[in-house]
């Protein structure tokens, strides 16, 4: 088909400060080009980074701001020159929706890593217009930063794999951390967390879920299939586990000490941090030096890593646990999110959702 050359009003769910609340905004999509696929959005994640945008707790949201980047849709037009979808494919839409396309990431297919990166809400596209999410009729997006969905996969459980489930997969593959036979640690179960889980056990490894409270437990062990259950408060039981992991995944997204989880971690071992903390963290020195141990950090994924995730899970049979819900009920499911309570992603309806009451 040509390119879409017409500007689309459309309605998504904004927020106009930093109160976060949501409601219907009515907005152009940008201009689109040749490169371009036109997207109906059918489902779409909500992840705890929402909280932090929606909010403003980094210092840097611009509103009206319609957030969601794990978005799950149904191409309807592509431009003259998209060769890799067509009408009709259902596609996958992530963290970010453009790169320069010249630096030593992007030329690397690690554009999640590139200074100029644009991401998918509260940011500026190339065309000077803001960019928007995915709690909305629609999204334009460049075809290098779509992915298909693999058949048999529903949109609803694909949205939090494009996000959560890439953010798990992409460190274990970097950092060499794929073979079975691993001890790994997941520090936080929430929706990074029980995705954690499910995929580290899906490449063979033995996963211990590391929490603050017991109350976790039943789901960790019973649902999600972990090995063992460590609460970290619990000094008797963390003192007989040090030495342990060869990694923790540490997807707590606020300030928490890094010692009593450096002191689990074997010779080599890697904290790989994941939750969004905009304050310094901790630790001295010779709980990294006396194991050679790493302290590091991964961001989402490429979006080849992405395919390949995708693959993985669809292999594997791993989905998501999720509350399905409408987009009317998008604040209420904030609330309840920024409490943790919820098991463990919402995905939003946005097809089957009344964007006008």
């Amino acid at each position: 088909m040509g390119s879409l050359e017409t500007e689309r009003k459309i309605v998504g769910w904004a927020a106009t400060d930093s109160t976060g609340h949501l409601a219907p905004y009515t907005y152009s999509l940008r201009d689109t080009g040749p490169e371009d696929v036109l997207i109906k959005v059918i489902s779409c994640g909500i992840c705890h980074t929402d909280i932090h945008q929606i909010k403003n707790d980094l210092g840097m949201s611009h509103y009206p701001m319609v957030p969601g980047h794990e978005v799950v849709g149904e191409v309807v037009e592509v431009g003259s020159d998209v060769t890799k979808f067509k009408a009709g494919d259902v596609v996958g839409v992530g963290v970010i929706v453009g790169s320069c396309k010249n630096c030593h990431p992007c030329k690397s297919e690690l554009e999640q890593y590139c200074n100029k990166k644009i991401w998918s809400y509260n940011d500026v596209y190339t065309d000077g217009k803001p960019t928007q999410g995915g709690f909305a009729e629609s999204m334009v997006v460049d075809q290098k930063f779509v992915v298909r969905i693999p058949d048999g996969m529903s949109p609803e459980q694909a949205a939090p794999l494009l996000c959560a489930g890439l953010t798990v997969y992409s460190p274990l593959k970097h950092f060499g951390l794929k073979q079975s036979g691993l001890r790994g640690g997941i520090l936080g179960l929430g929706g990074v967390g029980h995705m954690g889980v499910k995929i580290a056990k899906a490449m063979g490894h033995h996963v211990t879920v590391i929490s603050s409270s017991d109350k976790k437990r039943e789901e960790a062990m019973e649902h999600l299939g972990a090995d063992e259950y460590l609460v970290s408060s619990d000094v008797e039981s963390m003192q007989k586990a040090a030495d342990q992991l060869d990694y923790i995944i540490d997807t707590v997204p606020v300030v928490h000490p890094l010692e009593p989880y450096l002191s689990l971690l074997k010779l080599d071992g890697k904290l790989i941090l994941m939750g969004v903390i905009n304050t310094p963290l901790q630790f001295v020195s010779p709980m990294v030096m006396l194991g050679r141990k790493s302290i590091t950090g991964s961001f989402i994924g490429s979006m080849k890593e992405t395919e390949e995730m995708l693959e993985f899970c669809k292999e594997k049979g791993l989905a998501s646990m999720i509350e399905v819900i409408k987009m009317d009920y998008i604040n209420t499911a904030f609330e309840r999110l920024e409490k943790n309570d919820v098991r463990y992603r919402f995905v939003v309806d946005v097809a089957g959702s009344k964007l006008i009451p």
